[in-house]
Order: C-alpha cells, then sequence, then structure tokens
C-alpha cells in the first residue's frame, strides 16, 4: 500500500461534514427567518414552543425618589390607558386579572374609549373632543390636579367609562399611589398619528413626543410614583383599498406598528421608566384567531396572559410564573 493510498480520507467522513455543515446552515436560516417575522409562539396557545426575545426592560425607582413617600402597606395601580384597559372592565379585563393576582393591590381603572397617547391637533378644537382624554392631557390634568376638562366633556360620548374614569381620577389619592401604568392599544397607528418630531422630542402631536412629555410632567410632579409603559399587541387593520393587513407588515406612512413599539422602548429609555413588552410573544398572525375577539380588541384569555406577564415581570416576589 503506497502513501496516498494509506492517508486517503473515507467518503463517508467527507459526507459526514457537509451533512453537519447543511444542518447547521439550515438551522441558522430558520431562527433568522423566525426573529425576522416576529410571530414566534408563546408556549401554551397552540402546543408548540419557539424561542422569542420579549423585549421587557426593568427599572427600580432610586430610593432617594420615595423620600417623603409613606407606604400605607397597600399596592396602589393607577392604570390609564384606552380599549386596552375599557373594552372590557369586568373580572376578565386586564386591570382586574392583575388586581386579582396580586391579592390585595388597588387598582384603578382611568382608561377613555378611543383615545390616542398624541393630540390630533395642537389648538384644541370642539371638533376633534377625543383630544381632551389623550394621555398628553390626562397627565396635564393630573399634575394640575384639576379634572375639570375630562368632566366637562364627557357628555359628548354615550359610554359611561368617561365619566367614571374622570371621577376615579378625581377620587384618586396621588400621594397613595405606588405605581401608574401606560397602556395603550394601537389607536395612534390606526389614526395616523406622527411617530416623532425630530426637531422637538417632547412635541405632543407626535406619539413618542407626547409620551415622553407626558411622562416627565408626572415625574417631576410624583417623583415617587413608579410608571410603567405597557406596550400594544399585533393587531390589524384595513388599506387605502380596504383589505385587510397586518400592522406587523403595513406602513400607512409614519411606520409599522413595529415602529411605535420602538418609539415606546426609547421613550421608556430616556425617561428611566419600565417597559413590558406585550408585543413579541403575545398575539401574531398565526394565533391571532385564538386571542383577537376582532382585528383590535384581546379576549379574556390574552388578558389573562397579559396579566400574568405583568405580575411576573413587576411583582416577581409574588410569586407567579410567566405562562
Amino acid at each position: 500500500m503506497d502513501n496516498e493510498e494509506k492517508f486517503t480520507i473515507p467518503k463517508w467522513v467527507h459526507i459526514t461534514a457537509i451533512s453537519v455543515i447543511a444542518l447547521v446552515l439550515i438551522f441558522s436560516i430558520y431562527k433568522l427567518v423566525r426573529w425576522n417575522m416576529g410571530t414566534a409562539k408563546t408556549e401554551g396557545v397552540t402546543g408548540e414552543s419557539y424561542e422569542v426575545e420579549v423585549l421587557d426592560q426593568i427599572f427600580l425607582l432610586p430610593d432617594e425618589k420615595k423620600a417623603g413617600h409613606e407606604d400605607d402597606g397597600v399596592e396602589t395601580i393607577l392604570f390609564l390607558g384606552n380599549d386596552a384597559i375599557t373594552y372590557d372592565v369586568g373580572d376578565t379585563g386586564v386591570v382586574k386579572q392583575i388586581g386579582s393576582k396580586l391579592g390585595g393591590a388597588n387598582v384603578i381603572n382611568a382608561g377613555f374609549p378611543g383615545s390616542t397617547v398624541a393630540l390630533k391637533n395642537a389648538d384644541y378644537s370642539d371638533d376633534y373632543v377625543l383630544d381632551t382624554y389623550s394621555f398628553y392631557n390626562v397627565a396635564k390634568c393630573i399634575v394640575n390636579e384639576d379634572f375639570t376638562p375630562l368632566k366637562d366633556k364627557t357628555g359628548s360620548f354615550e359610554d359611561s367609562q368617561y365619566i367614571l374614569s374622570s371621577e376615579a381620577l378625581e377620587e384618586t389619592d396621588f400621594s397613595k399611589v405606588d405605581t401608574l401604568v401606560i397602556y395603550y392599544n394601537a389607536q395612534d397607528y390606526l389614526n395616523l398619528r406622527v411617530g416623532m418630531n425630530p426637531d422637538n422630542d417632547s412635541d405632543p402631536v407626535t406619539f413618542s413626543g407626547a409620551l415622553k412629555a407626558g411622562i416627565q410632567m408626572i415625574q417631576e410632579k410624583y417623583p415617587y410614583i413608579r410608571i410603567v409603559c405597557m406596550s400594544f399587541p399585533m393587531c390589524y387593520a384595513y388599506d387605502s383599498t380596504g383589505s385587510l393587513v397586518s400592522g406587523d407588515r403595513y406602513d400607512f406612512g409614519n411606520g409599522k406598528l413595529t415602529t411605535y413599539l420602538q418609539f415606546m422602548i426609547d421613550v421608556s429609555g430616556a425617561t428611566g421608566v419600565s417597559f413590558i413588552d406585550n408585543y413579541y410573544g403575545t398575539i401574531h398572525e398565526d394565533n391571532s384567531s385564538t386571542w383577537l375577539l376582532d382585528n383590535i380588541h384581546v379576549n379574556a384569555e390574552c388578558n389573562a396572559h397579559i396579566a400574568e406577564h405583568f405580575v411576573s415581570a413587576i411583582y416577581p416576589s409574588n410569586g407567579n410564573e410567566e405562562n
């Protein structure tokens, strides 16, 4: 046997090596595609489980900001938002489900249906009364300790939730509020609110500007209140032709729904408030028929998932574990 025959590598070694490389490449491509789709399923929804990066960012209040705030032994959580918290205000709604999971917590629902984070008009007009109940204007009322602007416009709506939430805010003792949760669904995206103004990062007619300005107003007035931003889940919309489109994919001109998600993440980081990601790991195109009542509003099962996620992230010592 000559040296060339002696040191020839068997064909099966080549085949095995090529097979391993091919499998690694296929797996890497699969993971990349799943990541870009943003539609990873969560365990317990369809029986399947895929990895997904949930973009939570949790901040604790520094001790110096808690100075002068007396703990009354009851966790009081105030929720500001729109249909995300008002479409279901009963026991299966997200606010009461969070309260139930936390036991003795005092939860206050101060949401206004159909409202947005940003203003539609820089100068208020009676042609669009809903601007009164935008997050930015609600934050101003909280800081000014004057809820008359909210109460004065409730007669413009048949829904009693406007007066109920206005009264709830007026009756709230903000010296006892421990946590403020900002939870709006995708109305800013659906109502074509501008995402940001590069020349004014606190512009109230933009989603990011109104969110930042409102948070900073409340932080200055009540530095001891821990603020949490909860993102909207994925939803559907109708394009100019009337076709149903996914917010994950469709841009009305101000960015896709994920663009608004990034604005909320950026504002949360800039203002030092906690961010809870309800976008990734919750609703996606494969399970939307399971968790959406329609194209936008979520059902009781989805509310339970969101409530569990919130409690496990913000109150980890409570003993709840994410499903």
